[in-house]
């Protein structure tokens, strides 16, 4: 039951394109004993189908600069690459560490952003 919560946050968060990893790592880290490794092995095979359907509804949506969309995926596949090289090469203790400072700052970086804002969602949002 518990993966199939996990597995619904994280398809709605990826759908948002926030991704889904910062739940599902944590999930099966924690709650179903995976290592650092393989949690994040099995969230890039998530990521692969609930990037494909997000991509279809926000491309109908028209959500997308292509031209800038295109230079930045190149780009991301580029260094991809390399952190996936880096991330072979470190044990599993120094991932996960790496990941959880990863999900601190960008947390407080969210909680900060949301408590300057004051005027509710952002003008370049949907809520405008």
């Amino acid at each position: 039951m518990f993966v199939a919560v996990a597995g619904f946050l994280s398809g709605i968060l990826s759908g948002m394109g926030i991704g889904g990893g910062m739940i599902l790592i944590p999930a099966l880290t924690i709650f179903c004993g995976a290592g650092q490794h393989a949690a994040q092995t099995v969230n890039l095979f998530y990521f692969i189908p609930t990037s494909a359907a997000a991509l279809a509804v926000h491309l109908r949506d028209k959500n997308i600069a292509l031209r800038p969309a295109l230079k930045m995926a190149a780009a991301g596949l580029l260094f991809a690459l390399a952190g996936a090289w880096l991330a072979s090469a470190v044990s599993d203790a120094w991932l996960r560490r790496a990941f959880g400072v990863f999900i601190g700052v960008f947390g407080i970086r969210e909680i900060y952003l949301g408590l300057r804002r004051k005027d509710g969602p952002s003008a370049h949002g949907r809520g405008k």
